[in-house]
This record gives structure tokens, C-alpha cells and sequence, in this order.
């Protein structure tokens, strides 16, 4: 009886696997051909916006920038890379290229730290926060037209707010319009001011989301608030820091117009796309050299960008 069992029981060892088997063709359903259509429905529109609003004016661009034309004129000379090499061989192109640096490094850099700073204080349980927070990102979303002109009669060293506020103390006020350095030094404090509230506001949120309970067990184990800030708060806001830095960074070397209103003739302050516009619609009727500096900008971007989706990203620490 149990030599039978055994026997039932027993197994062959398994033979050598067989050839796959074929899976025959999957044919779309008709709900997966419905959503298909749906999605088509949705998608395309916007993908027929972008190529035809942004990428078309891209590459028609890129072409223009190897033309020789005058703007208005109907006939154009197709000259190649000659309008890259007139720029960058150019006196003007050091001080563009600087002007745009320490416009883009300043802005950027003092948003953050100065946004980071008043989302600490906003962060804050005390009254009024509600209307602190209210004000401070006002700025950014007013006309940056009447900005610089509220800002520009502010500064303006003839008739002024300033300038009658430092005569009313026995001083003159400083040529913030006719010198080239301090009208740099007057449109970035103008643009610092307009920018730190979406700074501070998107720092804010980053605060409100950090784990209590975290900060709280680095509480208990004595560590104070500033060493909590330094060691804790600072590495888990890498994520929002990161999204700052690449929104602001492509925001400020796009910034226009407020340079525009405060300083028309670009007295120390062209930057590569103000310096484009003058040379477009200003007195020199440039459009082909224009084009040219655009897309040297608009490389930059794509350069700034990648280089910190490559290298900056690696430092954020993710939640």
C-alpha cells in the first residue's frame, strides 16, 4: 500500500522548456480607440498652438539671424554666421554679455535670499500675517509699466520723492538715470522689489509643508531655530529652492519691461533682449543682427537650464 502511494506520489523531473508561445496581435478596442480620439480631441489644438506661436517664430528666427535686413525693407542678403561674428567680435558684446551677468546673479540671488528671509517671518503665528502676505506679493502681480513709472518718479534726480527728500537734509540726489552704473543699480533694487513677494510666497509653502514632527524631535533633542534652519529646513527646501532658481534665472534674462520704462536708451542697462530690441526697433533698423542676439539669448537659456537639470538637480533632496 505505501509502495503505491509513493509510486502515485513520485514525479518525472521536468522536461527541456518548450518554444514560447505567440501572443497574437492585441487589435485596439473600441474604448481604446474612443479614449485615443479623445485624447487627439484635447491635445492637438494645444500642440497646433505651440508649433505654430512658439516654435514656428523659433526657426523662422534662427533664419533671420543669418539675413542682412534692414526692418521694412522687402529684399533681405542672406550673409550666414556674419551677424554672430560682428556681435561677438564687437565692443559691445563684453558689456551686453557682463550687463545681462550681474543683472541676471544680482536679481536672482537677492529674490531668493530676501523672499526666504519675509517667508520666515510671514511663516509666523502672529496678527496680520494674512494682509503681510497680501502686500508683499502684490508687486509681483502689478504692471511692471506702472511700477517703473511710479518707481521712475521716485527716483527721477530733478523732481523726484528721493531727490526732494535729500535736498530737504542739505544733499543732492545721485544721477540714477544719466549713470550708467547707478541706473543698473536702480532698475535691479526695482526689479528685487516687484519679485520677492512670488519668491516669498513659493518659500512659504515650501515652510508650511515641512514634517512637524521632524522639527519637533529636533527640538526635543536641543537643537535650536537656527540650527533647525541650517540643518533641516535648508535641505528639505531644496526642492522649492531648485524650482526658484530655474524660474526666476529664465525670468530675469527675459526681463524687459521695466528696463524699457526706466531706462529707454538702455544707459547701462542692455541686456541681451533689450539690447535685441534697440537694435531692432531702436534707431539702427537692424532686424537680421536682432534676430542674431535673440538667438544667442535664447541658447543661453537652453544652456542655464540643462546645466542645472544636469548638475544643480543632483543636490535636491526630495521628500
Amino acid at each position: 500500500m505505501t509502495r503505491q502511494l509513493a509510486s502515485t506520489l513520485s514525479t518525472e523531473p521536468p522536461g527541456p522548456p518548450g518554444p514560447p508561445m505567440r501572443r497574437r496581435p492585441k487589435h485596439w478596442s473600441g474604448r481604446a480607440r474612443r479614449d485615443f480620439f479623445v485624447f487627439l480631441a484635447l491635445a492637438l489644438p494645444n500642440l497646433v498652438l505651440i508649433a505654430v506661436f512658439t516654435y514656428r517664430p523659433l526657426i523662422s528666427n534662427i533664419y533671420y539671424s543669418t539675413l542682412d535686413w534692414t526692418l521694412g525693407s522687402a529684399s533681405a542678403t542672406v550673409v550666414g554666421l556674419d551677424n554672430y561674428v560682428t556681435f561677438f567680435s564687437s565692443n559691445d558684446a563684453t558689456k551686453v554679455l557682463g550687463t545681462t551677468a550681474v543683472f541676471t546673479l544680482v536679481t536672482v540671488g537677492g529674490s531668493m535670499i530676501l523672499g526666504l528671509l519675509i517667508a520666515l517671518a510671514l511663516n509666523s503665528k502672529v496678527r496680520g500675517t494674512t494682509f503681510a502676505r497680501s502686500a508683499v506679493f502684490a508687486p509681483y502681480v502689478l504692471s511692471g509699466v506702472g511700477v517703473g513709472l511710479v518707481w521712475l518718479f521716485i527716483f527721477d534726480p530733478g523732481y523726484g520723492v528721493l531727490a526732494w527728500i535729500l535736498r530737504g537734509v542739505g544733499q543732492q540726489s545721485p544721477q540714477w538715470i544719466n549713470d550708467p552704473q547707478l541706473s543698473l543699480v536702480m532698475v535691479i533694487l526695482v526689479y528685487i522689489w516687484k519679485n520677492l513677494g512670488y519668491c516669498a510666497v513659493v518659500y512659504l509653502a515650501g515652510l508650511q509643508s515641512l514634517p512637524q514632527d521632524v522639527m519637533e524631535a529636533a527640538s526635543l533633542d536641543g537643537a535650536n531655530g537656527f540650527r533647525r534652519f541650517v540643518s533641516m529646513s535648508i535641505p528639505l527646501l531644496s526642492p522649492t529652492t531648485f524650482f526658484l532658481l530655474i524660474t526666476s534665472m529664465l525670468s530675469s534674462l527675459q526681463a524687459f519691461d521695466l528696463i524699457r520704462i526706466m531706462t529707454p536708451l538702455g544707459t547701462g542697462t542692455s541686456t541681451l533682449i533689450y539690447e535685441a530690441y534697440l537694435q531692432a526697433f531702436g534707431a539702427f533698423n537692424r532686424a537680421g543682427y536682432s534676430a542674431s542676439i535673440s538667438v544667442i539669448l535664447f541658447a543661453i537659456l537652453l544652456v542655464v537650464t540643462l546645466l542645472q537639470l544636469r548638475f544643480v538637480e543632483r543636490k535636491v533632496h526630495y521628500s
